[in-house]
């Protein structure tokens, strides 16, 4: 693998099938920022939406020719071939996607003869002339056309010759590059390959892609299948949001071209920050990425079984495909009652590295979590708060602040458009005290506006903190409403995300040791940051 060729062009279609996805809505602000992270990640293209569909994306290309400054990849515009009887210099959404000034206009048309006759309606020699006069009219415009056959493998399987014919048809009037779309995402990887080498075998001199869906969960091996049998091009989203049950995830998929087969699709350099570009595309859309996504998500390197750590500290291939630093993650021990000392040992020395197996602290540590875990408390997914207990038994924890004294109130009836819960709280900085009250949908959201709105003048970061997930889990279930609760929160300041955990029979103060931790765990981090 070179550094500077590409050997599998990458199309990023965040913004366009991406935008499809149940629950995924982009502003224009939105739309712009993801374009800026894509090209910050080097993709090829950047599919940015339908001009001719809605306003929005009309004036997403506006403000892209004035503002966006792209410095790796390339916009391109989707549309559908022209419509039937009428010819493409009279389609207005042919005109639209050439008034995007885009480099290049991906058009999607049929390739399969049921699709014609039975959706499109019309002839399947009147749907070649559909896609042959809309490609050559957009390349004598002087743009790069990527031709999508919708439907391709459905297309393939009933009718072979007809849907080869749509794609010579593409080839021959022009297109820069053929995708082959499993738009119903119900194909197999063996599928996917004879009719990606019978493609090959047919039509010469093109690039050819591969668009797959996640609707059987095989988006990533029908791409990398496709690649294999001699794909050159790939499509899909980063995260892998998109129609029904998404698109392929190109950040699980890439760096399985870049390290495992050694093709390259990004600039050099650029796979390291595929994990923080993920999760800021991710953050922007208003997701959550999957702890257990490969490569980059949280739990993708950790390890909690004592055998597991001790092998890796000894060799890291023994229990990691990869590096985690190549995809820009990091590895992580979990602490448990069965993790044993040397997973205790590595987290400590990312706070102190001169620390051994035979340092006391390690020691007090390993009973002091244990004697937590019997109570309730529970560490592997709560890192921020097993930072902040280590840094106390290592006497270079120092509290930010303290909260003095709070109270939370709720009503009934309970409204959307009215706050119901609501909290005041006290807190005490070096010497000063500051008081505020604040309004939420429930108890714990009103006590975390509080809380920041009081530190807010001393703390100014905490403005870009919140909540990301709560979850609470009842740890004795036999005490009934007396129970102790176990409180999980997961905050996030828009780059990044941390965890942090309490425990209490009162499922408010719960709730707060967790806040606290939150808030204490970001403060720590942005000042060590600067050091």
């Amino acid at each position: 693998m070179s550094d500077d060729k590409i050997d599998i062009e990458i199309l990023d279609t965040t913004l366009r099938d991406g935008a499809q996805g149940e629950g995924i809505t982009f502003s224009l602000r939105d739309k712009l920022a993801v374009a800026e992270t894509l090209d910050g990640l080097g993709v090829a293209w950047i599919e940015a939406g339908n001009p001719a569909s809605n306003r929005k994306d009309l004036e997403f290309f506006r403000l892209a020719a004035s503002s966006l400054k792209l410095k790796n990849s390339k916009l391109c515009a989707f549309g559908s071939t022209r419509k039937k009887g009428i010819t493409a210099e009279e389609d207005g959404n042919l005109r639209c996607l050439l008034d995007a000034g885009t480099e290049g206009i991906t058009v999607f048309g049929k390739a399969s003869e049921f699709h014609v006759r039975e959706i499109l309606q019309a002839e399947p020699q009147e749907n070649i002339a559909m896609i042959s006069d809309t490609i050559a009219f957009l390349k004598k415009e002087g743009r790069t056309v990527i031709y999508d056959a919708e439907h391709f493998f459905d297309g393939w399987a009933l009718n072979r010759s007809y849907a080869l014919s749509t794609l010579k048809a593409a080839a021959d009037a022009g297109a820069d590059r053929v995708v082959l779309c499993d738009t119903n995402g119900g194909c197999f990887p063996g599928t996917i390959a004879e009719a990606v080498k019978d493609v090959l075998d047919s039509i010469s001199g093109i690039k050819v892609g591969i668009h797959a869906h996640n609707d059987t969960g095989l988006a990533i091996a029908n791409s990398i299948a496709a690649v294999q049998a001699g794909c050159s091009h790939v499509q899909g989203t980063l995260v892998g949001f998109g129609e029904r049950c998404g698109n392929t995830s190109l950040a699980s998929l890439i760096p399985s071209f870049e390290l495992k087969l050694k093709l390259r699709c990004l600039p050099s350099g650029s796979l390291v920050r595929i994990g923080e570009l993920t999760r800021r595309t991710a953050e922007i859309a208003n997701v959550s990425i999957s702890d257990d996504m490969p490569y980059i998500g949280s739990h993708a390197f950790s390890h909690k079984a004592g055998m597991h750590v001790d092998g890796i500290l000894k060799r890291n291939v023994s229990f990691e495909h990869i590096n985690p630093g190549e995809v820009g993650n990091e590895r992580q021990f979990l602490m448990s009652e069965i993790g044993g000392r040397s997973a205790i040992v590595e987290r400590v020395k990312k706070i102190e590295p001169s620390v051994t197996k035979e340092h006391p602290v390690v020691a007090s540590l390993a009973e002091k979590i244990k004697a937590l875990e019997a109570e309730g408390w529970a560490y592997e997914g709560a890192d921020a708060s097993l930072e902040l207990l280590i840094r106390q038994e290592l006497g270079r924890y120092t509290p930010f602040f303290s909260i003095e004294a709070y109270r939370v109130l709720s009503e009934h009836p309970a409204s959307e458009k009215i706050a119901c819960s609501h909290a005041w709280v006290k807190v005490l900085v070096g010497e000063e005290y500051e008081m505020a009250a604040a309004e939420g949908v429930g108890p714990v959201g009103a006590l975390d506006n509080a809380l920041r709105r009081a530190l807010g003048r001393f703390f100014p970061a905490l403005e870009k903190v919140r909540l990301d997930d709560y979850k609470v889990r009842v740890i004795d279930g036999k005490e009934a409403t007396s129970a102790r609760v176990r409180v999980l929160i997961e905050s996030t300041d828009g780059q990044r995300s941390w965890n942090t955990v309490g425990v209490s029979a009162d499922i408010i103060e719960a709730s707060r040791a967790a806040l606290v931790d939150s808030i204490e765990h970001k403060l720590i981090y942005d000042i060590e940051r600067k050091e």
